[in-house]
């Protein structure tokens, strides 16, 4: 099973994805006492139940301890995202992350520190490369002083940085066939990044965002005053469908590279693929209007869809 490479973007992106599997894996922690520990891993379960229903929700599909895992790794990207989201200046927000990032690169982090330290056991637990954790961080740095994208392979760039790397640290919770799985890695990681983008045109944009390619804007007739109008116009549906086209061939192409995972981590990705995706057919039930609602599905829609989803994933 090969996925061919089919845009210049992608070729950049895994070779980063290369690069970072390469870093060596981080040293052994001292295990804290265990009750420490318990504490440390459900509070990052609870951040995930908090913040992200559907990654619960799919994450709840794992064996215990790739369960607990995946909810750390959560914990650790929701913190890390918060720390540049906050509303202290600039500079503030670059030393917290920096700081941020000495605390989850330790060995032993302070048990004060509940999610670094359900991290930090996480990591040497399934040998996930130090390097997609720095990556990620790198990624989500951009928020600080990027704001606007020109091209989609800028916009691919960013992505890979705040959603690649995270599927690609989820493969080694999981567990894989080989380095042959990276690249679909990559482009699902693009894709569900892009699912975020598109429900969140409005909200980004009221805190100065825009992460729509300003080149795409322009082809289709479009400004930024469309976006701060908030009114579906033809030309903004014409778009959106464009845009949703390429989010769904991304879903599809990578749907594939699930097959190689572990099988008991399979469902569990399916199910956070799928989900995501769906939220693309909510934005065209709502007529494109991200502007009035955030695109999403109910708890009754995500568990109705699961016999659907664990059928697909055992078809391949």
């Amino acid at each position: 099973m090969t996925l061919q490479m089919q845009q210049p973007w992608e070729y950049r992106l895994l070779a980063w994805a290369q690069e970072a599997h390469k870093t060596q894996l981080p040293n052994l922690m001292i295990v804290p006492d265990i009750d420490v520990m318990q504490a440390a891993y459900h509070h990052c379960a609870q951040i995930t139940k908090t913040h992200s229903r559907t990654f619960f929700i799919a994450s709840g599909l794992l064996p215990k301890d790739k369960r607990q895992a995946a909810r750390a790794l959560y914990a650790f990207c929701r913190t890390t995202d918060d720390t540049v989201d906050c509303n202290a200046p600039t500079e503030q927000r670059r030393l917290q992350l920096n700081q941020w990032r000495e605390q989850v690169n330790m060995p032993n982090p302070p048990q004060n520190n509940l999610v670094a330290l359900a991290w930090a056991d996480t990591k040497n637990r399934f040998n996930i490369p130090y390097g997609y954790a720095d990556q990620l961080i790198d990624g989500v740095a951009r928020d600080l002083t990027k704001t606007r994208y020109q091209t989609f392979a800028e916009l691919a760039e960013y992505a890979y940085g705040v959603a690649s790397t995270v599927g690609l640290m989820a493969m080694h919770i999981i567990g894989y066939a080989g380095e042959h799985a990276l690249p679909y890695a990559v482009r699902l990681g693009v894709a569900l990044q892009l699912t975020n983008i598109l429900r969140d045109v409005y909200e980004d944009w009221r805190v100065g965002r825009v992460y729509l390619p300003q080149e795409e804007l322009d082809a289709f007739g479009l400004t930024e005053d469309d976006i701060a109008a908030g009114v579906v116009t033809q030309r903004w549906r014409n778009f959106m469908r464009f845009q949703i086209a390429r989010n769904r061939k991304l879903y599809e192409e990578s749907w594939k590279g699930i097959q190689l995972l572990n099988k008991n981590g399979r469902f569990a990705i399916s199910t956070a693929a799928a989900l995501y995706r769906d939220i693309l057919t909510d934005i065209e039930k709502h007529d494109y209007n991200v502007f009035a609602r955030r695109a999403h599905l109910t708890k009754w829609e995500k568990l109705a869809r699961l016999p659907k989803i664990w059928l697909n994933t055992k078809r391949g």
